[in-house]
């Protein structure tokens, strides 16, 4: 594959892409801290935001996981526009594509591994498929990030890190302090689904000059 810079056919529809996945991103984060505040009895540090999107209150956690699906969605979109050409970028836009897809899964299903017997239950198998996915954006990331703008690169190597270490230890946290460390991964993720889409952005603006 040859290394050639890509051709911005719409830079437009790049700002698109960009400020719906900001915009999604943002949306997990909010979503959250308003279950977390409205949603009886829940405990921010001991209980996962699966709790959250479970029950009567489960529509605020839903909306904003499927937002954050269109933030993925977006991510890839948008990097397909800015391909170079590389077989690791089209890695990128499977891996984005796929995750936006395990979300909406994780949203639809009204099932979070709590002894739910009807059917097969398949959310922890999902989970472990984000996990990887993620950590396959960081590391592809890290490597051709800095093509489209020299902070990303940086970033996606500390988010992998910081993914890497953290990721593993959540499995093995007592309850009582699960809640809280999930929500940092998910901060991890947000912080880079962000940067990336102003790393396209910052690509996108260079192009156009």
């Amino acid at each position: 594959m040859t290394d050639a810079s890509p051709e911005i056919v719409a830079p437009g529809f790049i700002g698109w892409m960009v400020w719906i996945a900001v915009l999604g991103g943002l949306s997990l984060l909010l979503g959250n801290l308003v279950g977390s505040i409205v949603v009886p009895g829940h405990d921010f540090v001991a209980d996962t935001v699966s709790d959250l999107a479970a029950g009567k209150y489960e529509i605020i956690q839903d909306v904003a996981l499927y937002g954050f699906a269109a933030s993925l969605m977006a991510l890839a979109l948008g990097a397909a526009v800015l391909h170079d050409g590389q077989t690791k970028w089209s890695l990128l836009i499977g891996a984005l594509a796929l995750l936006a897809a395990c979300v909406v899964i994780i949203g639809a299903r009204n099932e979070y591994g709590d002894n739910d017997s009807d059917g097969v239950v398949i959310h922890i198998y999902v989970v472990y498929v984000i996990g990887a996915l993620f950590a396959a954006c960081f590391l592809i990331g890290g490597l051709a990030g800095s093509r489209i703008a020299g902070f990303f690169a940086p970033l996606s190597w500390l988010c992998l890190v910081l993914w890497a270490v953290g990721a593993p230890v959540f499995f093995f946290l007592p309850t009582e302090w699960d809640g809280l460390w999930e929500r940092g991964l998910g901060v991890i993720c947000v912080v880079w689904v962000i940067g990336f889409a102003w790393a396209m952005r910052h690509r996108s603006q260079q192009a156009v000059r």
